[in-house]
């Protein structure tokens, strides 16, 4: 293609996503006059205290810029396909949308359908990329853009960024960083789609796939016959949801920041090795696990000093 060669026509885009992962990438196609025709997101659900219907984050942006936003139920059945190809998408892309979608789907628009994938595909497949990479120990994460086929996240590549996990990063801090990265892989796929410099998407390789399953709060609670370093990965990878803990002096308590001190110890895995303003050290299957931030059920977060103060631990 010659520097001097027009421009392809930019695509029209359905967009689908729910939580907060989904936001920067809508934004910026948003900022960038991109022509969104409709935003899908999940039905609106309970929350708070009150249990009162709440918009999900991507339904408050698309309605704040005066987007349609559509919430089937689900994407099955003819009347779903119908809806959808009125809005004649030439792309659908697609973030942490929540509903899986059917290969009737994937056809209708004419570039089919892009997905914001929030690891370094084929690792980690699934519900839960960023924690579990976190829970791993992996070194590495990222983002990926990949063609939607019928598979769970089996699709081929167009485009990908990385990104450093450092040991002080939880699953919070993760999330905010894949999101923004997703969005900036989002608009280089679209730049290079424009400039007729899209390249075919890479196959990904069967025989390095990692599934992430979901996370779930029974496997919140620490297990202590692990090794220090895996229950501190714990912690980490579990904040903000659904944030490990454990029972200490007969309490329930969350545990937010934890370290990890590899001295031996004679004692059984959960028993109360010390306990100072330095943090109170747990036995482990392997070295010792040292709570520096606890949570109290129904109080705040607070360092372990504050917490020693009015608890005793006997």
């Amino acid at each position: 293609m010659t520097p001097d060669a027009p421009r392809a026509p930019a695509p029209r885009i359905v967009y689908a996503g729910t939580p907060e992962f989904a936001v920067p990438a809508l934004q910026r196609l948003l900022d960038t006059g991109a022509e969104v025709a409709g935003v899908y997101t999940q039905p609106d659900r309970p929350a708070g205290r009150g249990r009162a219907l709440t918009a999900s984050p991507v339904k408050q942006l698309a309605q704040s810029a005066g987007l349609p936003v559509l919430q089937p139920a689900t994407l099955r059945g003819d009347e779903a396909r119908r809806v959808l190809a009125d809005l004649e998408p030439d792309l659908m892309v697609v973030a942490a949308y929540g509903l899986i979608l059917p290969q009737a789907v994937l056809d209708i628009p004419r570039l089919g359908c892009w997905n914001i994938h929030a690891s370094l595909l084929p690792r980690w497949r699934g519900a839960a990329p960023i924690q579990r990479a976190i829970e791993a120990g992996d070194p590495r994460t990222g983002v990926c853009i990949m063609q939607m086929e019928a598979g769970l996240d089996t699709g081929p590549v167009y485009h990908r960024l990385e990104t450093v996990i450092e040991t002080n990063d939880t699953g919070g801090s993760v999330h905010d960083r894949l999101a923004v990265l997703g969005a900036d892989a989002l608009l280089e796929c679209l730049g290079r789609l424009a400039r007729g410099q899209l390249e075919a998407p890479e196959a990904q390789d069967e025989g390095l796939a990692v599934y992430a399953p979901k996370l779930s709060k029974a496997e919140a609670e620490l297990d202590f016959s692990l090794s220090a370093v895996a229950l501190e990965r714990r912690v980490r990878a579990f904040d903000p949801w659904p944030v490990a803990w454990c029972r200490l002096g007969g309490r329930r308590l969350r545990v937010w920041r934890a370290a990890v001190d590899p001295r031996g110890h004679e004692g059984h895995p959960g028993q109360i090795l010390a306990a100072t303003a330095n943090g109170i050290e747990i036995a482990t299957g392997q070295g010792r696990l040292r709570l520096l931030e606890l949570q109290p059920e129904g109080k705040r977060r607070m360092p372990v000093a504050d917490y020693l103060n009015a608890h005793s631990l006997e």
